[in-house]
This record gives structure tokens, C-alpha cells and sequence, in this order.
């Protein structure tokens, strides 16, 4: 029988969490799968795509269009036979009610991602609309699956059920790249951290660039500066410092794969969302990690390395170089933890199983 797989942009995945979880997991051929995407996103629309077969809908998946998007999705899923769902996000959780009413006993397997509702970009209305979603989410579900045990710890106390934890591979990004014309390695040796992430404030851009604007490493930081008032207030602000070079989104593996085998730290700022897949991505080379002070980023690291939690504290830690034994041990858990091997049986294993997870 068929996973059907809602709530993503759809595959073969150009970036993001949630498409990347589901370009690994149609790679086991113990399962088939059919994979809703959205007809813009793709001009090519091919039927199939290793195991799974390709559904496409004319709706965004991002934005107030992804309610609709999802909860079409689940209905032709539904109508042409689908029993067992692997729903990311709890955008159309607000039909479950009625699913659940018509389909009782059918399999719902939802990751409700990172507690999107504590966002501060989103307006007190969208937060309201998101946490409303996410309780359905958990409560009309079979199974519910976090990407970090703080989450589902949140889960378990908040709702009295239980959640699964399934973090994200990030072997994929271990490439053997060789040097790229016009990245930094290419060009010259100096030394220099790296750093990546969405431009918003909770990923604390403006924090790691004031903490290396009077350092003595470099800083090379790939973000989305253009993309909002704030990143390019921060364009405007740190792009003439020397030492700190603030570089467009890169996309293709090989380019990143150059930049993190080459920086002697990774900083992640992220303080949101749960198990970040950039940093699992970055575990796995072997490089110190300095990483924001918040709950998530310690499940993630196991509470190993330095943690920050204002610019003068990375600074003190970058300055000093407390960091430099860490590479190995992050290395160590990523290959324990954070392979797709072992996320392709998880995942299966929800499926495989007939015991649900049951409250608590």
C-alpha cells in the first residue's frame, strides 16, 4: 500500500527541510509512495521519481495557500484509496476533525515540525490560527513525530501524548567536493568561521555579525539578505567590515560542501524551530560547532561544545578558541544519530508497526 506524502512543495527537492526528508525517504524500496506537489514549482512535471509517484496541484505551498493546498491534498488522497498518510506541518490539520469522522481507521502519521506558532514573524492572529492547527494536529492523528526532543517533550506535557522523535539525515551534504572556482578556499587560505541560515531575527544574524566585526577570524555568511527589510539592513550595515563576507544563497551541494570542509568553525544562530537540518548537514564534517544557548540546539548537539547567548559571549569563545577539540565528537553523533539510513527506518517502522502510539 502506498505512504501518501502531503505538505511539502514536492520533489526532487531544491532546498528545504521537509522536501529533503522526503527526497531520502522515497529512496527505500521497501515502501512505495505517492508525493503531492505544487504544479508551480514545476514546469516539468514527470509522473514518477524514484519510488514514488508524483501528484501535482494547482496551489502554492507557502503562505495562506497552504492550508487549501493540504487539505486538497488530503481529499484526493482519500478518493483514490490512500490509507496511510505522512502529513509535514500541521497547515491542513483543520480537516482532520472530518476525516477522522468518515475514516476512522486510517493511518496519520504527522510531523508537526518546529512549535511554528512561537515564531515572533508571524502576527498574533497567524500564531492563534497555528497553535489551534497544531492541536488538531496532535490530537486527531495516529502518530505524532517531532524533529527534536525538546518538542517532544512539549508534546508529551502540553497534550498527554505520546510523540515519536525523528530528527533529519545530513550525510547527503558529505560530498567530495573538490575546490570550487570562487569560493573562498579557491581564492586565498586565510582562516575563516561559517555560518548559514535564513536572514530573520530569531537566527541571530545580527548577533554573529557584531560578535566578528571586531574579531581577528574571518566570516563567511550564506543567507537570503535580500529578502527583507532586516537582512538588508544588515547588507547595508556589515558588507563593507573587513574580514566578514556576506554571500546570496547558495543551493548546490558541491559549493557548500567546499565552504564547510574548509572553515575552521560553524556558528549557528538558530534559536527556533527544532533540530535544524543545516546544522546535522555541518555535524558531519567534523568541525568545532559554536551554537546559540536554547534547548533545541543542545538536544541536537547532546549539550557538547560552547553556546552563546549575545555577541560579546561568542566573541570571548571564538577570540579564545575553546572549540577546536569539538569536531570529531559532533562528527561521532551525526553518523550515531543523524544518517538517512536510520531515518528511512524510523519512518518505516511507523508504517510496519500495527501498535500506535498510544496517550500517556
Amino acid at each position: 500500500m502506498k505512504i501518501a506524502v502531503i505538505g511539502i512543495v514536492g520533489v526532487p527537492a531544491s532546498y528545504g527541510g521537509f522536501e529533503t526528508l522526503v527526497e531520502n525517504l522515497i529512496e527505500d524500496d521497501k515502501r512505495s509512495y505517492t508525493v503531492y506537489c505544487s504544479s508551480s514549482h514545476y514546469p516539468e512535471k514527470i509522473v514518477s521519481y524514484k519510488n514514488a509517484r508524483l501528484i501535482y496541484l494547482p496551489f502554492r505551498a507557502n503562505g495562506l495557500q497552504s492550508i487549501v493546498y493540504d487539505v486538497f491534498s488530503i481529499f484526493h488522497a482519500l478518493w483514490s484509496g490512500h490509507r496511510d498518510f505522512l502529513i509535514l506541518g500541521t497547515s491542513g490539520a483543520c480537516i482532520l476533525p472530518f476525516v477522522r469522522l468518515f475514516f476512522p481507521n486510517i493511518k496519520i502519521v504527522i510531523n508537526i515540525d518546529g512549535l511554528e506558532w512561537q515564531r515572533q514573524k508571524w502576527s498574533s492572529l497567524t500564531r492563534r490560527f497555528l497553535r489551534i492547527s497544531e492541536r488538531l494536529a496532535v490530537r486527531f492523528s495516529s502518530i505524532v513525530v517531532a524533529d527534536n526532543q525538546a518538542i517532544a517533550r512539549y508534546v508529551e506535557v502540553t497534550y498527554k501524548r505520546c510523540c515519536e522523535t525523528i530528527a533529519y539525515g545530513g550525510d547527503h551534504a558529505v560530498i567530495d567536493a573538490m575546490i570550487v572556482p570562487g569560493t573562498r578556499s579557491a581564492t586565498d587560505g586565510d582562516p575563516y568561521a561559517f555560518a548559514l541560515c535564513r536572514i530573520e531575527p530569531e537566527n541571530n544574524p545580527h548577533m554573529i555579525l557584531e560578535a566578528f566585526a571586531t574579531g581577528k577570524l574571518n566570516l563567511i555568511f550564506v543567507g537570503n539578505w535580500q529578502a527583507s527589510d532586516y537582512g538588508r539592513d544588515l547588507l547595508r550595515r556589515y558588507s563593507n567590515v573587513p574580514g566578514i563576507e556576506m554571500i546570496k544563497p547558495i543551493y548546490d551541494l558541491h559549493t557548500l560542501a567546499c565552504y564547510r570542509r574548509n572553515c575552521e568553525i560553524y556558528v549557528h544562530g538558530h534559536s527556533a524551530g527544532g533540530t535544524n537540518p543545516s546544522l546535522v548537514e555541518m555535524m558531519h564534517f567534523d568541525k568545532p560547532i559554536v551554537a546559540f544557548d536554547c534547548v533545541y540546539n543542545r538536544a541536537t548537539l547532546e549539550g557538547i561544545g560552547h553556546y552563546f547567548s549575545s555577541a560579546s559571549t561568542l566573541s570571548h569563545i571564538v577570540e579564545d578558541g575553546f572549540f577546536y577539540n569539538d569536531g570529531v565528537k559532533f562528527g561521532d553523533i551525526a553518523r550515531r544519530r543523524y544518517t538517512w539510513r536510520i531515518v528511512r527506518k524510523q519512518y518505516r517502522e511507523l508504517f510496519y508497526s500495527d501498535e500506535e502510539c498510544i496517550d500517556i
